[in-house]
């Protein structure tokens, strides 16, 4: 069973910068790949980015790439969103969710935070 709580969201002026974290709860988290997932008023939960359990590999949503990095700190069991270049497209409350696989299928993870808010102005 793992547990996630989000953090570090916010309101930020475009081209700004926010770092989102995601404490996790749990023995075994340097096991699940970890995902950070975004949700638009009126449209779907769409994938952002994942990390393996190790951190040594890492993929995007082409939105985001370039500008959005993720990383992890296994010791202290936390995942990171780290956001420049912030645009008020990325206005959306963010997810981070732990799965076995490293992947962009939302189905495919088991384990959700409850989200936090970033907003962007323009």
């Amino acid at each position: 069973q793992v547990q996630l709580v989000e953090s570090g969201g916010g309101l930020v002026q475009a081209g700004g910068s926010l770092r989102l974290s995601c404490a996790a709860s749990g023995r075994t988290f340097s096991s699940y790949a970890m995902g950070w997932f975004r949700q638009a008023p009126g449209k779907e939960r769409e994938f952002v980015a994942v990390i393996s359990g190790t951190g040594g590999r890492a993929d995007y949503a082409d939105s985001v790439k370039g500008r959005f990095t993720i990383s992890r700190d296994n010791a202290k069991k936390t995942v990171y969103l780290q956001m420049n270049s912030v645009k008020p497209e990325d206005t959306a409350v963010y997810y981070c969710a732990a799965g076995m696989l490293v992947t962009t299928a939302r189905t495919q993870y088991n384990y959700w935070g409850q989200g936090t808010q970033v907003t962007v102005s323009s």
